[in-house]
C-alpha cells in the first residue's frame, strides 16, 4: 500500500505534508511551519503522529515545532550540519543515511544551496520527494547561504530521480515561479500547458503541489539550464550549465 500524502497549508504559502501508513497508523510531518493547523491535519488522520523531518532552519519551516511535539510526542529529526540552528534534535542526520519511521523509509539528501545545512526527503515507498525550499514547482529556492554551483550540483541530484516521483516542496510559488519561466523559455508548450493548469488550480483556492519530477524537467528552468534551447534563449549558447543556471538564478532574483 502507498503511503497517503496530506498537503498542509500553513501561513500565507506555506506547506507542510503528513505522509501516513494506512496499515500500522505510523505518521511523519515533513517541516512544521504552524502547529495548529497541522495539529488540525494529525487529528483527522487519526490523532498519531511518530515523527518531524525538517528540511532547513529557517523560522517559517520550524517554528510550530515545539508545540507539536509537546502535544504529540513525536520526535524530531533534522540535519546534523544545522543542528546548531534547529529546535532540540532527537535524530540528526546526514547526507545520503536511511531513516525509518515504522515501515516509512526515507533517504537523506544534501542540497546545500539555499542554505548550508539543507536536506530534503526521497520517500521511495511514497514515490515522493519532500524537498522543501530546495526545489520548488517551475523553481528553486534562492542562495541565500550557497552557491550558484552548490545549488545546481543539488538539483542535479534531485533530477536523477525516478521522473515517477513526485514533487511536494515547502511553498506554493508555482504561479509567479510561472510567470518568470515563460519569460525565459516562451516557447516551451508543456510550460503553457502546466501554467493553463495552475490557473484553474488557484483559482480553485487548491494547492499546484505535489507535481511529478517528469513535469518539472519539462518545464522548471532550473531543472533545464543544461537544455542547449534554453542556453539560446538567453544569449547564452555554448555556456556551461552551471552558468546558465547562474544567469537564471540572477533573472528571478531581480523579476517582477
Amino acid at each position: 500500500m502507498v503511503p497517503k500524502i496530506d498537503v498542509i497549508a500553513c501561513l500565507g504559502d506555506n506547506y507542510a505534508y503528513l505522509l501516513r501508513d494506512g496499515e500500522s497508523g505510523t505518521a511523519v510531518v515533513i517541516d512544521a511551519p504552524e502547529a495548529a493547523p497541522i495539529l488540525a491535519a494529525v487529528d483527522v488522520s487519526g490523532g498519531r503522529l511518530d515523527a518531524i523531518l525538517l528540511t532547513h532552519h529557517h523560522r517559517d519551516h520550524i517554528e510550530g515545532a515545539a508545540a507539536i511535539v509537546e502535544r504529540t510526542g513525536a520526535k524530531l529529526i533534522g540535519a546534523a550540519a544545522d543542528i546548531h540552528r534547529l529546535p532540540p534534535l532527537d535524530r540528526a542526520v546526514h547526507d545520503g543515511e536511511s531513516l525509518s519511521v515504522g515501515p516509512l523509509d526515507f533517504r537523506v539528501i544534501a542540497t546545500p544551496g539555499h542554505t548550508r545545512g539543507h536536506v530534503v526527503y526521497h520517500a521511495p515507498m511514497a514515490r515522493a520527494l519532500f524537498s522543501g525550499d530546495t526545489l520548488f514547482s517551475l523553481g528553486c529556492g534562492r542562495l541565500f547561504e550557497g552557491s550558484a554551483a552548490e545549488m545546481w550540483e543539488s538539483l542535479l541530484r534531485l533530477a536523477a530521480l525516478p521522473p515517477e516521483t513526485v514533487i511536494c516542496p515547502g511553498h506554493e510559488y508555482t504561479a509567479s515561479n510561472g510567470r518568470f519561466a515563460l519569460s525565459v523559455d516562451p516557447q516551451n508548450a508543456s510550460l503553457a500547458e502546466r501554467l493553463a493548469e495552475v490557473e484553474v488550480l488557484r483559482a480553485a483556492g487548491q494547492p499546484t503541489v505535489p507535481v511529478t519530477l517528469q513535469r518539472e524537467l519539462l518545464t522548471n528552468p532550473f531543472l533545464r539550464a543544461g537544455d542547449p534551447r534554453l542556453a539560446e534563449s538567453l544569449g547564452m549558447v555554448g555556456q556551461p550549465a552551471v552558468e546558465v543556471f547562474a544567469e537564471l538564478r540572477r533573472r528571478k532574483d531581480s523579476f517582477r
